[in-house]
């Protein structure tokens, strides 16, 4: 009787063991935290280029397109790399990478996520479905192939990854407006210290893919790493004003965004001296926290 219960235990354990993993499956897919990321700039820049009241609506609309496009291109960038990842520690536990899940499905999965996402971001406008498509055509079909060509990957992949605060002012405003060139600016520049201080740190398990990432001559750890990072930093620093000089936000948010930008700058500069793991995972760190530190302060200037 005790074995018969026992059994029956078990085998009542395994639908929900399976549950749970094609959960933990699709999160890894998806990419959940950059996906997040990715909808709260976009929403943070919707309510900058708002000129009346919120329209809450239209920012579930916006997150849930922005969501699944978001998705479909980490999913694609998945199919696409699932025999590079077999070879990386941090990723060869991916669902396609580790033989969970076919490619077929997330193919599939993708182009269902794809329609419905371009169609959500449609219901605003033609251009706010146009910069959806090229967001996810840069990031799944040129920048994700061009890693293992080319260091220019990450500047190509800079302008998807920089597409969000622009489509979320477009949303809005029905126009490529200066502010959505602005905002886009401002998080195109972010990208290139936060990124090469992600392959500095993560650079012997890239290079087991062959993905060429760091902007140096040989392709390895160097001060040209360092130094490229601060010259990005000090052009973010000159394109941080941009919304004060156009006038949506007050002289308050462009010296906050002027310190964070220094600070930015002062760690890319650390990483140019000292050339070490531990000045990248600290410019990597700061990184982390400056975009979401500058559109918040930019909405709060701004109301």
């Amino acid at each position: 009787m005790q074995r018969q219960q026992t059994k029956t235990v078990t085998n009542n354990a395994h639908p929900l063991e399976g549950l749970r993993q094609k959960w933990m499956d699709y999160s890894m897919l998806f990419k959940f935290r950059l996906t997040l990321l990715v909808i709260f700039s976009a929403v943070v820049a919707y309510m900058i280029a708002a000129q009346s009241a919120i329209n809450w609506i239209a920012i579930v609309v916006l997150s849930l397109g922005g969501f699944l496009i978001t998705a479909a291109a980490n999913t694609l960038n998945q199919v696409l790399e699932r025999d590079y990842d077999k070879l990386m520690n941090r990723t060869a536990n991916r669902p396609l990478a580790a033989g969970r899940m076919s490619v077929s499905e997330a193919v599939l999965t993708a182009g269902f996520l794809s329609l419905a996402g371009i169609s959500l971001l449609a219901l605003f406008n033609p251009w706010t479905a146009l910069l959806g498509t090229i967001s996810l055509i840069s990031y799944a079909f040129v920048y994700t192939p061009m890693k293992r060509v080319s260091p220019i990957a990450v500047f190509i992949g800079a302008i998807p990854g920089a597409l969000p605060t622009a489509i979320g002012v477009v949303a809005i405003e029905g126009t490529i407006s200066s502010l959505a060139i602005a905002l886009f600016a401002i998080q195109f520049f972010w990208q290139f210290p936060h990124f090469w201080a992600i392959a500095w740190v993560g650079h012997e398990d890239y290079s087991k893919a062959g993905f060429q990432l760091l902007p140096s001559k040989t392709g390895e750890k160097d001060k040209n790493v360092g130094l490229q990072s601060f010259i990005y930093a000090l052009l973010l620093l000159v394109v941080s004003w941009s919304p004060y000089v156009l006038g949506v936000t007050g002289i308050v948010s462009a010296i906050i965004l002027t310190i964070l930008g220094l600070i930015y700058a002062f760690y890319a500069w650390k990483l140019y001296k000292l050339c070490t793991k531990e000045a990248a995972l600290r410019l990597m760190f700061c990184s982390f926290f400056y975009l979401p530190i500058a559109l918040l302060v930019l909405l709060a200037d701004k109301i």
